[in-house]
């Protein structure tokens, strides 16, 4: 029988860090600790394989709780509610009041509605959009892609005149000129006198904000984690700064602003990205000398990103904004949104729309991540990149300071090109498959066809550049456009044309020609490609046989480097037009290519490029 108050654990001898390293020293039997287990991240840092309590010493922050200054264990002292928010695009206000009254019956707790441009948002409009609606059970926000149709104003003239106590209304109609500067290229400096006027006229509404910092449209440019939250704080300070210096307190500025942040598939790195932004910001604030405490709690709203949504094998966009929806909970987001797997098709449907909300009810309702207050408090793991990137953010954050602020280092392309390198870099691993896009560039639905023609713009990254712009401009795309492009271009030849067929001919020893006929079929087919796999041949003559019977267009055989010298000119010999391909990167290349044997398909190849040379071999314009 255990003794009631024995601490089994005595029973152990402590396991120190020396032990640890020597054991995976060990056993890595001579590897490189460093190649091996570091993990170099976009972010500028490295990862370690494990983390202890020793490495929690000297993290400052960690003496705080949540609810209290920095706030990096969140902005609430109990529990960890956010709210549930959904988008509705107005195109006619009765209709979308019917859908916001309909969507708020099944679980939502917040709005978004987004506008067109085409007309100002009057009183009138909302009395329409917001009828039966109970604004101080949900919060209201409205969106608009300009300055002009903002709904602030008409929003604050409507809540005076409601029996709504003004403290309950909770929402936002952010105004981001400095953002629209980022994606147009033009900025009007009349835009800070208008969200000064607009700041003033909604101060009764405290917990309405007005002032918008989009750290989504970094996100969606190819920018690292890092990098979108030293740009969002930078784009925040210009604004206490440019306000402050306008007349305003700096209480009234930071309490009016809400900051936008995209949520992507790095599931820890974005938890630990929500708890550094709110660390740094309250420092920041704190440093102008608020009045008031609540002014140095960052406000966020989270909203899955578009980088890393697909066209093909649209499904697999459900469980990417499950894990960024969890990010984003773990990491203390205000309120959330999840777009529909669907949305990048340019209208959703009801399923779609169901399903999305549904993933945040389940993270409420049957996982419970509502309950606790800072769950990710205390996670080794999660504290240290936490500190990291705080660290490294800070330090990208002071760099835009010392240019001179973020508009002055936009103008003069420090942004931009910081952005553009890391996108770049992104890019290539896409290309590379170093980083997999689940359906797209790895592992694709071999079934899937286009069958229609869409709008192409859908594959291309988006110009929002306007005409005699200062500085040029950030461009949102997806890092599966490319492939995209390459897989809907088969797709629109193989309406007039035969589908190009790829033929694995697989021959000698069973474990390489299996492994490598896997990885050939896999390759083909993220071109949109008929491939056809087989489970060997004991002569060449028979493989080329069937691959002209299956009117092969790709001939590609697998098998082991010692057996390619020979096996692979009898191939040769035997094909006509057909294109031969080699899979795997031989010793005796050099001796094939002097051949004629030029195609060889392996894990180092770039496979967009190598796939765009097969189309435009084939005829694939």
């Amino acid at each position: 029988m255990v003794e009631k108050d024995k601490k089994l654990f005595t029973d152990f001898a402590p396991v120190t860090t020396n032990d640890w390293e020597a054991k995976i020293n060990a056993d890595l039997k001579g590897k490189d600790y460093n190649k091996a287990l570091v993990w170099r991240t976009y972010e500028g840092f490295e990862v370690q394989p494990y983390y202890r309590k020793e490495n929690l010493e000297e993290l400052d922050f960690l003496k705080s709780l949540p609810g209290e200054f920095p706030f990096v264990r969140g902005n609430k002292k109990a529990g960890n509610d956010w709210f549930i928010r959904q988008d509705i695009y107005v195109k006619d206000f009765k209709e979308a009041n019917k859908k916001a009254l309909e969507v708020l019956g099944k679980g939502v707790t917040s709005l978004g509605f987004y506008f067109d441009c085409q007309n100002k948002i009057t009183r009138a409009d909302l009395d329409v959009l917001l009828k039966d609606i109970c604004l101080e059970a949900i919060e209201t926000n409205f969106v608009c892609p300009c300055e002009n149709c903002n709904g602030a104003l008409a929003f604050a003239e409507y809540a005076s005149e409601s029996k709504t106590e003004n403290n309950s209304i909770l929402g936002s109609s952010p105004i981001d000129p400095i953002g629209s500067f980022a994606l147009k290229g033009k900025l009007d400096d009349a835009a800070f006198d208008e969200l000064k006027d607009i700041v003033e006229k909604t101060a009764g509404l405290p917990y309405f904000k007005v002032i918008g910092v989009h750290g989504k449209f970094f996100a969606n440019s190819g920018a690292s984690l890092v990098q979108e939250v030293a740009f969002s704080l930078a784009q925040g300070v210009e604004y206490l700064t440019l306000l402050t210096e306008m007349g305003l307190t700096i209480d009234q500025v930071a309490g009016k602003m809400k900051f936008n942040f995209g949520i992507g598939n790095n599931y820890f790195m974005e938890i630990a990205k929500l708890r550094a932004a709110r660390l740094l910001w309250a420092q920041i604030v704190k440093a102008y000398g608020p009045k008031n405490e609540e002014s140095l709690k960052m406000i966020t709203h989270s909203e899955t990103n578009s980088f890393n949504k697909t066209f093909y094998d649209p499904y697999v966009n459900m469980l990417r904004t499950q894990t960024e929806a969890m990010s984003a909970a773990l990491g203390g987001a205000d309120s959330i949104t999840v777009q529909p797997f669907n949305t990048i098709f340019g209208e959703t449907n009801k399923m779609a729309e169901r399903v999305a909300r549904n993933q945040q009810i389940l993270l409420k309702e049957e996982s419970h991540l509502d309950k606790i207050a800072d769950p990710a408090g205390g996670a080794y793991y999660i504290e240290n990149l936490t500190a990291s990137l705080a660290e490294h953010a800070w330090k990208l954050f002071l760099e835009v300071q010392d240019k001179g602020g973020f508009v002055k280092a936009f103008r003069d392309g420090f942004i931009q090109s910081e952005i553009k390198a890391m996108a770049a870099k992104r890019d290539q691993k896409i290309a590379m498959r170093r980083e997999n896009i689940l359906g797209t560039n790895q592992f694709p639905n071999f079934t899937e066809k286009a069958e229609k023609e869409f709008d192409e713009s859908i594959f291309y990254p988006t110009d929002l550049t306007k005409e005699g712009a200062e500085a040029e401009t950030l461009k949102m795309y997806r890092g599966a456009q490319p492939f995209e492009r390459l897989r809907y271009r088969t797709d629109q030849y193989a309406k007039n044309n035969k589908r190009p067929v790829a033929f694995m001919l697989p021959m000698g020893n069973l474990n390489f020609r299996k492994a490598r006929a896997q990885f050939s079929t896999n390759f083909f087919a993220v071109a949109g490609f008929d491939v056809i796999d087989n489970n060997g041949f004991k002569t060449v003559e028979d493989g080329v046989a069937a691959a002209k019977a299956k009117d092969a267009d790709i001939v590609v055989v697998c098998s082991s480097d010692d057996e390619y010298a020979e096996i692979v000119p009898q191939v040769a010999e035997q094909l006509d037009n057909e294109i031969l391909v080699v899979a795997g990167h031989p010793a005796c290349k050099p001796e094939l290519e002097e051949k004629g044997i030029t195609n060889f398909i392996h894990v180092k190849s770039n496979i967009l490029e190598d796939l765009k040379m097969y189309q435009e071999k084939l005829g694939i314009k």
